[in-house]
Order: structure tokens, then C-alpha cells, then sequence
């Protein structure tokens, strides 16, 4: 068998020679013909050959080529560099993205104001875990361009022109703890660093951000479209800055509506437009159009394992980036959303509703004591089926109804409790003011909050530990913060969240609200001021020392 073997591989390399010297003939025998015997090429009669000739241009325009034209000198370049502060590095470790995370992970327990517990609480984090895990961030080679020696982070993004006199939209994670933030106009010369923006407004939310250039002339602006007019299968186009590259357009087809990417409270008002027009690195922030030029959608992230465009690509839907710009560029600069104090169970089982009694409605799981639920007489197992006389369709449905209510206003609940149909009245509360009432274990409005003149100066609201909490967490004293106000000097410290407590200001320890409002009346303008501070959910990952210099 061995000789057999050792025989067969010679014959095929005896044919494999011979098929190479047959190719070299023929190469050869080539080479003479196109050549002459001498090696000189052969005198050839081309007499009879006609010169080419370009054409005159010819407009091939499709309206893929249209929109580009007509939309791009509105969409713009967003560079935004980020410098260092102290307490970065314990802020990037809670950030990190869990490694088995994905968009379906079953039935979560989710509602309007918090519903999966205090530590879900914080908005960042679920954003920069989304984000993490979509859009391939945190690495060296990421579109954040984050260095990896620790010196300036520099960030990539896009966003497009709303109004003539220069506000722009733009995906909040683009220019979040940004110190410079540069818009390149499609007109700036090569090189050119663009005009600084300031940031008017932000939304964690839904990721949105408005920023605002000044400038002397009147801009070119998109037209905003109905994204409630989008159909799986329609053509979009997308156009950005993706790994730097301007005015790159793409196009694909939506391939999905009403996506939901992100479980639980992070994601109740993110839902996609989904797309296979690719989107990178980068494009976060630019316009996602419908055949008509019109926005329809802001590119804002990528399902991908590579950090780079896999065909799946997520756009937030114009009417809700509408809704919140709207808002923003309000005197209060800030988006308001109405909440009742419930959890519930999402996706459930239509057998559930089979044997409950009903089609459409919403089971409640848990009832935050001291809220407007519990105020109303709403109890775990109430079925929430109509708010004011309107049937519900679904928890979205529900989250959406009572978010756009305005705080201090009532509506009137019809429920399902042991198969009989009742009705109560509730106030709606402040949805942001309740997150932070619940990550602090206290009901909103109570009267440890700090006053106004302290919130103005440090951009944060503060009250008491409560006594379970401070048990829980090991200490004594301290003030945790309860809500920080964007754009404010709170705000443009890293590592400072909702949920922390203070231990220590300047040096001096906090006993209290009183002591801490004391301290924060004296503060002025160019004093460093440096927090001593703790996570209480993770006393274990020790104190962080935060701080920066009163603007």
C-alpha cells in the first residue's frame, strides 16, 4: 500500500512538471510573436486605429445623488476632546460593558419610573454599557480614539443643522463629558478645527443632544420628516463621518421598526428604526433619510462584534428626537417626563391575559410606597387596562402615555383587581425627581433636599442618607445625591452620579444637608472644590476623590 502511494504522488508530480512546462512554451512562443526573433518589437501598421475620446458628462442622477446634494451641506463633523479628571479611572471601571449581553434577553421587569431595582437607576451606565457592547467602545481602536496612556480622550461624530442660526442635533454619547466640542461645516477649509459649540441641552434617555455654533451668515438645514411614515423595506440613506471620512453616504433598505435594544429601564424610550445601511464609527449623530430628502430617523448605534458595520444598524425615529429638541431649547433646557411609581412585567405570555381576564393592559409587579400608585390605591396585581377612558395597547404604551404628562397633573386609571373593573385617580410626579427619590430609598419631595442656592453653584440637588442605606453601606454622615443638572459644574465631573454619597468636601467631612449647603453657599468662582466620595451599592470598591474648579 505504501509503494502504491509513494508511486501515485510521483505521477502527479510528473504531470504537475509537465503542465508547468507546457505554460512556459507557451509563454515563450508568445514572447517571440509579440516580440520578434531579435527581441525587438514588430513593426505594427496602426494606421486604421481611432484616437479615444471622453464624452461630454452625462447627468446619470438618481435620487440617491439628489439627497446627497441637497442634504449634505447641513450635516456636519463633531470633534470633542475630553481631558482627564480625577476619579476617571473608578468612573471607566463601572462602565464596563457585561461580556454576555445581548438585545433579547427575555422578559424583563421594567415600567415608567425605575422597575428593576436601585441599582438600575443610573442612565449613564446603561447607555455606556449599550454602547460598549454595540458600538464596539472602550478601546484604543475605537471611535471615541480614547489614548491608551490616559491623556486626552478625542471623540468622532456627526450631527445635522435644525435651524439657520447654527442649533444642531447630535447623539448625547458624542459630546458627553466633553471639555472642547468643534462642528465642521461642509464650507470650512481642510484642516480647519471648525467653530465651537456649546451644548444646550442633553437627553440620557434617548441619547440626544443639541448643540449650538455661532455663526454670521444663515445655515443650509434638512427637512424633517414624519418617522412614523417609515416602512420595513423603504429606502434610506445615511449619510456622516464615519472613522473621520466626511460626507460619506450610504444606502440600505429599514429593516425593522419599533426596535428595542436595550432591557429595562435604560432602553423604555429607545425605540429603533433598524436599518442595513451601513453605519460606522462615527456616523453616530447623522441623518438617517427617507427617498424624499427628509430625516427620519438619527443614526445612534451598530450591533456589531468588530466595532465596525456588520448590517444592522440603529437609528432613533425623527419624531422623538422632535419631541425631545423641543424641550431642550426650553428655558428649563431639560427634558420633563411624567412617572407614577410602578414596575411591571414586559412580554408576558398571552396565557397570561387568558387567564387574567383581559386583552390589553399591563400587570403591575411592585408599587413604590410613598408614590402617586401607592397615593392612588394601586396594588401589586392591578391591571392597568385604560388611562383616561383610552384602552392600552401594550407597556409601551402605557410608558409613553404617562411620560408625556406633565408633572402635577392628574389622570384617571382604569385597572382590573380580582376580575372587577375600577378606576382611581393619580397625580403625575416628576419621572427624574422619582428615579432619584427611589435609588435613595426616601418618597420624592421630601424636606432634606438642598436649597436652590446650593443646586445653582454646584448643579446638583442633595439630601440625607437614609438610615437602611448608610447601615447598609457601612458609614455615618454624608449627603447622597439625588440629581445633577446637565451642562452644570456636577455634571462635568467624572464619576460623579446619582446615588453617590459625599463624604467629604474640601477636606471637611459632611454631616448633613445643612452643613453641606453651608459649605457650597461660601464657594465662589475659580475655588477648586474636591468631594470625597462613595458608592454605597459598592462600599467595597473604596472612596474616589473628585473634584474641579467653580467655572
Amino acid at each position: 500500500m505504501k509503494a502504491w502511494i509513494e508511486k501515485f504522488r510521483m505521477r502527479r508530480l510528473t504531470l504537475t512538471f509537465a503542465i508547468l512546462a507546457t505554460l512556459s512554451a507557451g509563454i515563450l512562443i508568445g514572447s517571440v510573436l509579440a516580440h520578434g526573433v531579435d527581441g525587438k518589437e514588430a513593426k505594427v501598421d496602426s494606421s486604421d486605429a481611432r484616437p479615444l475620446q471622453v464624452p461630454n458628462p452625462v447627468n446619470l442622477s438618481t435620487s440617491f445623488t439628489q439627497i446627497a446634494k441637497q442634504v449634505g451641506p447641513a450635516v456636519v463633523n463633531i470633534n470633542t476632546v475630553s481631558i482627564p479628571h480625577t476619579g476617571r479611572t473608578r468612573f471607566h471601571d463601572r462602565m464596563q460593558a457585561p461580556e454576555d449581553q445581548g438585545p433579547d434577553d427575555g422578559d424583563q421587569d421594567q415600567g415608567p419610573d425605575q422597575g428593576q431595582g436601585p441599582n438600575q437607576g443610573n442612565g449613564n451606565q446603561g447607555m455606556q454599557d449599550f454602547f460598549n457592547h454595540f458600538f464596539g467602545f472602550g478601546g484604543p481602536q475605537g471611535p471615541e480614539g480614547e489614548v491608551p496612556d490616559g491623556g486626552e480622550r478625542q471623540a468622532l461624530g456627526s450631527g445635522f443643522i435644525v435651524d439657520s442660526r447654527g442649533y444642531i442635533i447630535t447623539n448625547n454619547h458624542v459630546v458627553d463629558k466633553a471639555d472642547k466640542i468643534n462642528v465642521r461645516l461642509t464650507t470650512d477649509p481642510e484642516g480647519d478645527p471648525g467653530h465651537p459649540a456649546t451644548v444646550v441641552g442633553t437627553d440620557k434617555a434617548t441619547d440626544i443632544a443639541v448643540l449650538k455654533i455661532n455663526v454670521d451668515h444663515p445655515l443650509p438645514t434638512v427637512k424633517l420628516g414624519n418617522s412614523d411614515g417609515a416602512q420595513i423595506g423603504d429606502w434610506v440613506v445615511a449619510i456622516g463621518s464615519p472613522f473621520g471620512l466626511n460626507q460619506t453616504v450610504t444606502a440600505g433598505i429599514i429593516s425593522s421598526e419599533h426596535r428595542s435594544i436595550q432591557p429595562g429601564v435604560s432602553g423604555e424610550f429607545q425605540h429603533f428604526i433598524q436599518t442595513d445601511a451601513a453605519i460606522n464609527p462615527g456616523n453616530s449623530g447623522g441623518p438617517l433619510l427617507n427617498m424624499n430628502g427628509q430625516v427620519i430617523g438619527m443614526n445612534t448605534a451598530i450591533y456589531t462584534q468588530s466595532a465596525g458595520n456588520e448590517g444592522i444598524g440603529f437609528a432613533m425615529p425623527s419624531n422623538t428626537v422632535a419631541e425631545v429638541y423641543n424641550q431642550l431649547i426650553s428655558p428649563a433646557h431639560k427634558v420633563v417626563r411624567g412617572s407614577i411609581g410602578i414596575s411591571f412585567l414586559s412580554n408576558v405570555s398571552s396565557a397570561v391575559g387568558r387567564v387574567y381576564g383581559f386583552k390589553n393592559g399591563v400587570i403591575i409587579s411592585s408599587v413604590q410606597p410613598g408614590f402617586s400608585a401607592a397615593k392612588a390605591g394601586l396594588k401589586p396585581g392591578d391591571i392597568i387596562v385604560s388611562i383616561d377612558g383610552r384602552q392600552l395597547k401594550d407597556c409601551d404604551d402605557l410608558i409613553t402615555d404617562i411620560a408625556n404628562r406633565k408633572p402635577g397633573t392628574k389622570a384617571t386609571i382604569g385597572y382590573i383587581r380580582n376580575g372587577q373593573h375600577q378606576t382611581t385617580t393619580v397625580t403625575i410626579a416628576n419621572r427624574e425627581d422619582m428615579l432619584a427619590a427611589m435609588n435613595t430609598g426616601q418618597p420624592s419631595g421630601n424636606t432634606n433636599e438642598t436649597q436652590p442656592n446650593g443646586t445653582t453653584k454646584l448643579g446638583m440637588s442633595v439630601s440625607n442618607i437614609p438610615p437602611q442605606l448608610a447601615a447598609k453601606a457601612g458609614i455615618s454622615g454624608g449627603v447622597i445625591v439625588r440629581s445633577i443638572r446637565p451642562g452644570s459644574f456636577a455634571d462635568g465631573l467624572q464619576g460623579l452620579a446619582p446615588g453617590e454619597v459625599i463624604l467629604q468636601m474640601n477636606r471637611q467631612p459632611i454631616a448633613n444637608v445643612e452643613q453641606f449647603q453651608e459649605m457650597a453657599s461660601k464657594l465662589k468662582s475659580g475655588d477648586d472644590v474636591v468631594f470625597l466620595v462613595i458608592d454605597p451599592q459598592r462600599p467595597q470598591g473604596g472612596n474616589s476623590y473628585i473634584g474641579g474648579t467653580l467655572p
